[in-house]
């Protein structure tokens, strides 16, 4: 794995990706942060040795390079997930290329469904914790420790620090920040009721499909890792609805604008 890293971080270095600061991964419906890069180098997934390829139709699969607020960051527009047949080693991989690029801060957003009742789809959670119920680890490999410490500590996946930034600039701001649990599931299938109900007893306030893997390897990593889940739908095992894809992307793109603001007012102050 070190010489695919290596491999890719030199290719992507000779296009101009030159020592950004600053990782995002863009979750679903949630592209449009894009707009706001300067200067971009945008390269597709599949130009890219040794990277994997982004299958879902909403996930654009693009690794793109510039700076916003006048940080040099590394952007990617879709990610990767288990239920598209990946590996956590291949779901992962970009965490590891954006290391080796320099950043030393990664910062996550996702679509999920609100297990709180308190929570509104449309509004958005920063994540305080997460519950990994996606049946492996990142870091289950042989020679992982070639590449960080095998035994991570997770007692503060989140950075408290990012964490206390975005919820000051969520006041600032008037926007809406509720904090919370956040459980990541294989899928694609949504949940049942009575897993709906099972997950609210474990303690999560949110579940979706991503995100936890990648949030493992930034901290084996040592990076700082911030993450806010945009919530599309609500999760009411007692009055449970059948799913619309079409209306969880358009709640996320009710969202996104607020997503957007936190994270260009957190990139400014870092």
């Amino acid at each position: 794995m070190i010489k695919f890293i290596n491999e890719t971080a030199e290719y992507l270095q000779s296009k101009g990706f030159d020592t950004p600061e600053v990782g995002i991964i863009l979750g679903t419906g949630l592209g449009q942060l894009v707009e706001h890069i300067e200067n971009p180098i945008e390269i597709s997934y599949n130009h890219i040795p040794h990277f994997p390829t982004a299958t879902v139709e909403f996930h654009k699969g693009k690794l793109i390079y510039g700076t916003i607020e006048g940080k040099k960051v590394v952007v990617m527009q879709g990610r990767f997930h288990l239920y598209e047949g990946y590996n956590l080693q291949d779901v992962t991989y970009p965490v590891r290329i954006m290391k080796a690029l320099g950043i030393h801060t990664l910062l996550i957003s996702n679509a999920s469904g609100a297990i709180n009742l308190a929570f509104k789809k449309g509004e958005i959670m920063l994540i305080d914790d997460h519950i990994n119920l996606q049946g492996g680890s990142p870091l289950a490999f042989k020679g992982v420790e070639q590449l960080g410490e095998r035994f991570v500590d997770m007692s503060e996946p989140y950075s408290k620090e990012l964490n206390k930034k975005l919820t000051n600039i969520a006041q600032q701001k008037d926007i809406k920040l509720h904090e919370g649990v956040y459980v990541s599931v294989v899928g694609p299938q949504l949940e049942t009721r009575a897993e709906y109900r099972f997950l609210k007893t474990i303690g999560a306030d949110a579940v979706g499909m991503s995100t936890v893997p990648e949030v493992i390897v930034g901290n084996h990593l040592g990076l700082r890792v911030g993450a806010v889940s945009v919530l599309t739908d609500e999760c009411d095992p007692d009055n449970l609805a059948k799913v619309d894809i079409s209306e969880i992307i358009a709640m996320a793109n009710k969202a996104e604008p607020n997503m957007i603001t936190l994270f260009k007012e957190l990139i400014k102050e870092i």
